[in-house]
């Protein structure tokens, strides 16, 4: 390892980015920071990463250059990736990423066999169809980074690579978005319009992964791995196994998750922490109307949304469910009730048209954790508008 100071070290490695982002070549560059990168490792390259972009650097150029400084810090940094032991959540990030590859790799190969003969018989076409899939189910591997890593990471204060590695997934997402389309477009088995289409994307993709995967397994997941606290962990496995995985299942991890407190003041939640006023206040946010009866049948909660489809009165706190409705209904009322309490039914729908709106009105049982029958749940909603809706709106006007 060099013996140059951390920050006089830190400065020289920004100066070699701003040259290569003059358009410098690796080659030219690497050589005379040679000292430099012999100290070098991955907390480094990301706290200058930061830095540069707080310095005004913009954060797309930042990625743009990632591959190229990674070329010339390659070295220093080697190929052996970040040490977990299986059932640690950088372990099976790491474990996909080599799956991914696989795919990618066989992807390459059919599009070659494809692209040398301009048509796809029905074994290639179902290779083809197989490996889409399984890039289609891979979107686990990303969301577990986006929704549990790279907020972790963000509360230790590493910011921007993670949004770099998420401006990356969504690039890995255009890119397997154009193969679905063309395995879409081409008609039946001839692929002669499409071979040299098809192995161009399947090649890039190809690339793209694996120069992304280098990047997370040598920088961002030894980071991670380097300021998350061995007591974070379990609880970001916790929440990894809620979404869940792909190709590889990790063992079941045996460390017990330590649930926290809420502050004082504030109603803890299995997802989160609120002020009574905060809840409150969402429950009549919802753009529905909420009516909650207990196990007993007993009316203990209703929202309060601004317009609300059908009327309540606090008077109806306390009272049996079935005094609330007209003696015709009773039987209808029994049936929902009886069929969500003994699991005859999930849920129960019904809709209605009043004074020229279309209700939609569906009843839901509430469970704890262990099954156990708490009441049942009426959320009531107007769908007019939403049923007018058509195509895709992406921008707000």
């Amino acid at each position: 390892m060099s013996g140059m100071p951390m920050r006089e070290r830190q400065d020289r490695i920004k100066d070699l980015i701003r040259e290569l982002h003059a358009g410098a070549g690796p080659e030219d560059v690497k050589e005379r920071f040679k000292d430099v990168l012999e100290g070098t490792g991955s907390a480094e390259i990301m706290q200058v990463e930061e830095e540069l972009i707080r310095e005004g650097m913009p954060r797309e150029e930042v990625r743009r250059l990632c591959d190229v400084h990674l070329a010339v810090f390659r070295e220093a940094l080697g190929e052996e990736g970040a040490p977990a032991p299986p059932g640690h959540p950088v372990h099976t990030l790491m474990e996909e990423h080599k799956r991914l590859l696989e795919f990618a790799g066989r992807l390459n190969e059919v599009a070659r066999l494809i692209g040398g003969e301009g048509s796809a018989g029905p074994a290639e076409r179902e290779k083809l169809n197989r490996l889409a899939e399984m890039f289609k189910s891979s979107a686990k591997h990303y969301l577990r980074e986006e929704n549990v890593l790279f907020p972790y990471l963000e509360r230790h204060g590493i910011v921007e690579p993670p949004a770099i590695m998420w401006s990356e997934h969504d690039e890995i997402r255009a890119r397997e978005k154009k193969l679905y389309e063309l395995l879409d477009r081409a008609p039946g088995l001839e692929f002669s319009r499409f071979a040299g289409s098809l192995t161009e994307l399947a090649r890039s993709l190809a690339d793209f992964l694996a120069s992304h995967f280098y990047k997370e397994n040598n920088i961002l997941f030894p980071m991670a791995l380097q300021v998350i606290t061995p007591a974070e962990w379990p609880e970001i496995r916790r929440q990894c196994d809620g979404i869940g995985y792909f190709s590889y299942v990790p063992p079941t991890a045996d460390a017990p998750v330590e649930r926290k407190t809420a502050p004082p003041g504030e109603v803890a939640l299995a997802t989160g922490s609120l002020t009574r006023e905060q809840l409150e206040a969402i429950l009549n946010t919802l753009p529905v109307d909420l009516t909650f009866v207990d196990a007993e049948d007993t009316v203990r909660y209703f929202s309060q949304s601004p317009e609300r489809i059908f009327p309540r009165t606090e008077a109806v706190i306390g009272r049996k469910v079935q005094q609330c409705h007209p003696e015709k209904s009773l039987r209808e009322v029994e049936k929902v009730l009886d069929g969500l309490r003994n699991k005859a039914m999930d849920s129960a729908s019904f809709w209605i048209n009043l004074a020229g709106r279309l209700i939609l009105i569906r009843y839901f049982p509430v469970r704890s954790a262990d099954g156990q029958y708490l009441g049942c749940l009426e959320v009531s909603q107007d769908i007019t508008g939403i049923k007018k809706i058509e195509g895709e709106k992406r921008l707000l006007r």
